[in-house]
């Protein structure tokens, strides 16, 4: 009986059209052209003959209004040089770097009214427009002449592509001057502190710039806004951290760790060993990793309230059968986030500077024990002693021997207050967003608690409710009124 009925569905599908694929099945197999796509690019990378699909993919922009402006950035910056070997809070070191910066206004005689401005994890130096390089920016509307944030009529701007990144600045993709081959995942663990003195050496020795009328940044950015003016107080007049953090925290950290695993978990990403080299000329990177890694932080940089007014739970067609491939609206956007950002992005710098969020940490005792892994360095690379493989970074305790935290909340907390006290004479502005699930807003009530919340009338705070804002962490991207106006209207205090 049962057999007949099946043999009576298979002829009503049949004379549907329907047609089966595998064996006698009842029920066509299902088609993957998310699948297809993902395998056809793969093929084109190897032959270097994209096709139309894979160059839609290589080519910039992401066609959508609302998104924040990102994509490969290869002309219109400069770059300055360093011979001088830079020493890395986790035992690492560069003898040399470059760092990508592009300039927005003039200068002015005193050298008083230049503003750094730190990029986030994906960002290049290109945050606005210029006449090399006439494409918008990251941050094209928050930076122009009379701006109501950043007025080029007024300040002079300076943007780099951070170190470890991949538009420009030294990072894993750059070669080793040591054998000329890319770094790779030989490349050094870098931390925000190490970014922010490379920094440093832009500023002072290629500008000559002895005070920065401010640091300003967003997320990565405002890590590093902040680390500034902890390593150099008495190099910066004003401070803005939007977004930001004085440390990483366990729910940030998660969400970054599943990110690299799965990235990790392609194997064209071959341990970091992707580049094409003469032996193996047929390298390819780890596209389909970077497009789920990057799947995976678009949850976390957008929100639910403006995901549920902006696409709800509407399918493509639904008077189609469901399928496995994108369907859903939110699916679609996820898979066009993720697509885009997979060959625009260096997977290797998404790794390192995905590992140096987690990282952060503004308390004393990470600055002292930074401080003598960079001694130690130091003292290793003017000897005549060699790296010795087995001192890199791998626990040397299992897992199961440390399953809790050792030290208590009130002990950080003691510990983070210490490590930020050369911020407490200074005027900062920070800035939150209550619809941000990466780096939630208690995260920025925390610094301004740390530096004496309403005891210190030199630091001042700001808290976008989801009324003001439903884009979640990249608010700061695309909230010109709130985030905007906040850093203008605190800038052109007492200035």
């Amino acid at each position: 009986m049962r057999s007949t009925v099946l043999l009576l569905a298979a002829k009503r599908l049949a004379s549907a059209g329907v047609q089966r694929t595998v064996g006698n099945s009842t029920n066509p197999a299902m088609q993957f052209p998310c699948l297809d796509k993902l395998e056809k690019i793969s093929e084109d990378l190897r032959g270097l003959k994209p096709s139309q699909e894979t160059a839609e993919v290589l080519s910039e922009g992401s066609g959508r209004t609302r998104d924040p402006i990102y994509g490969k950035v290869k002309s219109g910056f400069q770059l300055f040089n360093s011979d001088k070997p830079l020493f890395l809070d986790y035992g690492g070191v560069l003898p040399n770097f470059q760092i990508a910066y592009e300039t927005w206004g003039k200068l002015n005689k005193e050298k008083s009214n230049a503003i750094l401005i730190h990029t986030g994890l994906s960002a290049s130096s290109h945050a606005h427009s210029s006449q090399a390089n006439n494409k918008p920016g990251w941050w094209e509307d928050f930076i122009g002449p009379g701006s109501v944030a950043l007025d080029t009529n007024k300040w002079f701007l300076i943007c780099t592509n951070v170190l470890g990144g991949c538009y420009g600045s030294t990072g894993p993709s750059s070669l080793d001057p040591a054998d000329g081959l890319p770094y790779a995942s030989r490349f050094p663990m870098l931390s925000v502190h190490d970014i922010i003195r490379a920094q440093q050496r832009l500023i002072s020795e290629h500008f000559g710039i002895d005070m920065l009328y401010a640091s300003v940044g967003c997320s990565l950015g405002g890590m590093q806004s902040l680390c500034y003016g902890q390593q150099f107080p008495d190099q910066v007049k004003k401070i803005v951290s939007v977004s930001g953090c004085a440390r990483s925290h366990p729910s940030s950290i998660a969400m970054r760790h599943v990110q690299r695993q799965v990235l990790m978990a392609d194997r064209n990403w071959n341990r970091g060993f992707y580049y094409p080299t003469v032996d193996e000329p047929n390298r390819i990177p780890p596209h389909i990793g970077m497009k789920l890694a990057r799947e995976i932080a678009t949850i976390s940089y957008r929100s639910g309230p403006e995901w549920e007014s902006r696409f709800g739970t509407e399918r493509l067609d639904d008077d189609q059968a469901p399928v496995l491939c994108p369907d859903f609206l939110i699916e679609t956007y996820l898979d066009h986030q993720g697509e885009k950002f997979s060959l625009e992005y260096d997977a290797n710098s998404f790794l390192y500077l995905s590992k140096t969020m987690d990282l952060f940490d503004l308390s004393q005792s990470h600055l002292q024990r930074s401080e003598r892994r960079r001694k130690k360095m130091e003292s290793l690379y003017n000897s005549s002693e060699r790296y010795d493989e087995k001192d890199n970074i791998i626990p040397n305790k299992p897992y199961a021997l440390k399953r809790r935290r050792t030290t208590t909340k009130e002990e950080a907390h003691a510990d983070l207050a210490t490590g930020m006290r050369p911020l407490l004479n200074k005027d900062v502005l920070v800035v939150g967003v209550k619809s941000d699930g990466l780096m939630p807003y208690w995260q920025q009530r925390e610094i301004y608690d740390m530096l004496g919340g309403e005891q210190n009338d030199r630091v001042k705070f700001k808290a976008l409710e989801e009324s003001d804002s439903q884009y979640g962490h990249d608010t700061f991207l695309l909230d010109l009124n709130h985030i905007g106006g906040s850093i203008g209207d605190f800038l052109r205090i007492d200035d």
